[in-house]
């Protein structure tokens, strides 16, 4: 059968629209909104990007695709990144690294005094209790908060990012290490707000590798089958995270985590400049640790040595010249010498893995792989402990430093509702057990309860049911101190306000749901009363609640409070109940007020306002100084037969001299003036030039018309057939221009040869130009003048016939005729 174009067109949108569909189903669909991934480091930051249907790691302005996780303050503005990393010899003080570990940290915790010590930078306590840093900006002594610093950084970041989508950035995903607590996952929070940053999931380092392995591949085990297990280690610069994962087609679970927040790339850097700050201070005499810019450089070249050793076995040396006190300094060391010193944190390797397989109830042989990531794992050492305890080669499928930052972006895309990405649900869980506290009435002292154990799913929510007759708090508090890398075990404390008995008397019923959200945050989310408004005399039936929540999160009724709270009854009436919602005190652990962080989201405002103003500063002073050099170069090369006096040479030397004194600190409009003035006196000179250069060409396509024309008038003289339909007038009319313009040129060209070129020329190009066009519109329609069509006589085509057509005389005209009247609708019949 034949298809109608209607049918068929609809064959092919349906054809279209299922080819769209598995491509969506395969890959990344874009619509116009931004996705981003925030792998923010201890050392250094990287960002992933969604875009042209794929995950790319997006460069700064550097073309590099690592940012130092670096802040440096001057007296007019901030240097953020790889700017600021070039400071820290020259402004050590001044230069703020490695502050990600205090976050939601209090100033006296022994933590931050512990290191105060090792740090160039110094350190404060906040109005609030927590850590700040204290530096010179703007000439004056400020201390910023934890979150300032980070949302700078962010800020950078996010800069970096809109660069590379050339769109505005809000929404992203930002990476934590899976061992921060909840304290420490709200000041990442807050610096994401100030940074003007919309965080849809604070990720777990490890859950983004195992995304990022686990989304692209094609041959995971049906949901039906067993899961393929996975192990995660990722060795980074602080911190040493390792997690156990299963996938199935479509989805990671978490089964477990362990870490070791002490141990990194770090510790072997601090061994290595431990080891030569011992060897310096014997043969050179040098006290290194009393010069901080002396123990900034030995860092840095530590680090440098550690990597060489991860490539070379052999003896590599260490120069440092003008180390301290004009003394160069040298030494040398091997790999076998490096390990033998670090054996105590090699050490420190295998015990997570041990906790790991524990934690999870599996053995060695169930693991089918082992990836590792982060910039330690590149050390051979590393490798073969790692190696040693799975009786397996780790693998390196990943890319050890944008791992984490390309899962954020995919997390990012699944979240996004302007993305289309392949369905792949993540489950997390819970690093450290959390436990519910509250005085119970019943019993005339404190009850707890553990509501979320360790390795409990994540995100997830639960509910709790009291009895109470008047408001009631709860405290919640990780319940394993010895595990927690952090001193105080509070999460926060919640008052369930407006709590009023039943008209009865009797105690209300309440309804508390406690949450572990999706950026691992403990939350009281919800409270409602239960109020009893008719009864009847029947056995109540226990309560189960089940919720169709997103995030794959379960209600649960918790019924071990209800028998701590509950009075004793012996029967209890089936109720038709109202629910009332009630307000909830919040008050969590260091958690940063609502005033303080508006106060720090508008001062945010004014220092990028502030860098802007500066670096325009910084441009416009940059322009005088690149015009000064340019020019000098050129008024001794290309322009030195157009200058007719010394003016220009001598206003540029007065300005370089200006420029290095009085100049040196101007304000913007200032350079701008200057600027201005050295044009004014540069700017006739470079036009001569450019004169000089573009006046020939101009005098070639002006000559190269007169001959064209001059050529035609010579073909009309000559009866040419091509013009003997132009008329005479017209002719001369071209032939008169054609002569005058040709005197003009003439005339011009004899006087501009005349002329020195140090003045200004007798003629211009535009003017050349304009006689140019002046020619063209006027002799242009006159000789490209077509000549007339010649018609045939009518009698031999009559577009009519009007009588009987003579055969015999013209056999030609009949087809003529009937093809004309039959065009003109009419047909002939001759008989």
């Amino acid at each position: 059968e034949k298809l109608s174009y209607a049918t068929f067109e609809e064959l092919q949108k349906s054809l279209i629209g299922s080819c769209v569909s598995r491509l969506c189903s395969r890959d990344l669909v874009a619509v116009e909104m931004s996705v981003v991934g925030f792998d923010v480091g201890f050392l250094s930051c990287y960002v992933a990007v969604a875009r042209a249907g794929g995950i790319e790691t997006a460069a700064n302005e550097y073309s590099d695709r690592s940012t130092p996780a670096c802040v440096s303050f001057g007296p007019r503005n901030r240097s953020i990144g790889a700017a600021a990393k070039s400071q820290m010899v020259t402004n050590c003080k001044n230069t703020v690294q490695g502050f990600k570990r205090f976050h939601g940290r209090a100033f006296s915790d022994p933590f931050v005094q512990n290191l105060k010590s090792s740090l160039v930078y110094d350190l404060s306590q906040m109005p609030s209790g927590t850590t700040g840093i204290k530096v010179m900006y703007m000439e004056e002594e400020k201390v910023f908060s934890i979150e300032q610093i980070t949302a700078m950084l962010l800020t950078k970041l996010k800069e970096t990012a809109e660069s590379a989508l050339k769109k505005p950035v809000a929404d992203c995903v930002i990476s934590v290490p899976c061992f921060y607590t909840d304290a420490e996952r709200r000041s990442v929070i807050d610096a994401a707000q100030i940074a003007g940053l919309n965080c849809l999931r604070l990720m777990n380092e490890t859950t983004a590798v195992a995304l990022a392995y686990g989304i692209y591949k094609q041959d995971l085990p049906t949901p039906e089958e067993k899961p393929r297990t996975v192990v995660f280690v990722d060795i980074g610069h602080s911190g040493y995270q390792v997690s156990v994962c299963a996938f199935n087609k479509g989805k990671l679970k978490i089964l477990a985590t362990a870490f070791d927040p002490e141990m990194g790339g770090k510790d072997f850097d601090e061994r290595l400049v431990k080891h030569f700050c011992e060897e310096f201070a014997v043969k050179y005499k040098l006290d290194v640790k009393s010069k901080p810019r002396a123990l900034v450089r030995l860092y840095q070249e530590c680090e440098k040595l550690k990597k060489l050793m991860s490539a070379n076995s052999s003896d590599l040396p260490l120069n440092i010249e003008c180390f301290m006190n004009d003394i160069d300094v040298s030494s040398k060391l091997n790999r076998a010498q490096f390990e033998e010193m670090c054996a105590d944190i090699l050490a420190r390797v295998e015990p997570p893995l041990r906790s790991l397989l524990e934690q999870a109830h599996l053995k060695k042989d169930d693991i089918h792989a082992v990836e590792i990531v982060g910039g330690a794992s590149r050390m051979p050492a590393i490798k073969e402990r790692i190696n040693k305890f799975f009786g397996k080669e780790p693998s390196t499928t990943l890319n050890a430093d944008e791992a984490v930052a390309r899962g954020c972006a995919l997390q990012c895309a699944i979240l996004s509702p302007a993305f289309k990405v392949r369905e792949f649900s993540t489950t997390d869980v819970v690093p450290f057990p959390i436990s519910l506290k509250w005085n119970s009435a019943a019993e005339d002292g404190v009850s707890d309860c553990e509501v979320f154990p360790k390795n409990h799913a994540s995100p997830f929510s639960k509910v709790l049911t009291f009895y109470r007759r008047e408001p009631f708090s709860l405290e919640a508090y990780y319940n394993c101190p010895k595990e927690l890398p952090y001193p105080d075990p509070t999460i926060g404390q919640y008052v369930i306000q407006k709590v009023i008995p039943q008209a009865s008397g009797e105690s209300s019923k309440i309804k508390v749901k406690v949450r572990v959200n999706i950026h691992g945050i403990f939350s009281v989310s919800s409270a409602s009363l239960v109020e009893v408004q008719k009864s009847e005399e029947e056995e109540e039936s226990m309560d189960t609640e089940h919720s169709t929540e997103k995030e794959n999160e379960v209600l649960l009724q918790d019924t071990t409070e209800k028998k701590s709270d509950q009075p004793p009854q012996a029967k209890k009436a089936k109720v038709k109940t109202k629910v009332l919602e009630l307000p909830i005190e919040n008050n969590p652990q260091w958690q940063l007020a609502n005033d303080m962080l508006n106060l720090f989201v508008e001062s945010e405002g004014k220092m990028i306002m502030q860098d802007k103003l500066e670096k325009e500063r910084n441009d416009a002073k940059n322009y005088v100084e690149e015009y000064v050099y340019e020019m000098r170069d050129k008024l001794h090369g290309i322009f030195e037969k157009f200058v007719n006096e010394n003016a220009l040479s001598l206003k540029l030397e007065d300005t370089e001299v200006w420029l290095y004194e009085d100049g040196e600190d101007q304000p913007k409009q200032v350079y701008i003036d200057k600027l201005v003035d050295l044009k004014s006196l540069g700017q006739p000179i470079q036009d001569r030039y450019t004169e000089f250069e573009e006046r020939p060409k101009a005098f070639d396509e002006l000559g190269r018309q007169l001959q064209q024309y001059m050529k035609i008038v010579e073909a009309y003289k000559t009866k040419e057939e091509q013009y003997d339909h132009l008329e005479e007038a017209e002719v001369q009319k071209v032939d008169r221009m054609v002569n005058d313009v040709m005197i003009w040129m003439n005339s011009k060209m004899n006087q501009q040869s005349k002329q020195s070129l140090a003045v200004e020329p007798v003629v211009k190009t535009t003017e050349i130009q304009a006689k140019t066009r002046e020619l063209f519109s006027t002799c242009n329609p006159i000789v490209t003048k077509p000549k007339p069509k010649v018609d045939l006589p009518k009698e031999e085509n009559p577009s009519e016939p009007n009588g009987p057509v003579n055969t015999q005389e013209n056999p030609e005209a009949q087809p003529s005729g009937t093809e004309q009247a039959a065009a003109d609708g009419e047909l002939s019949v001759n008989t």
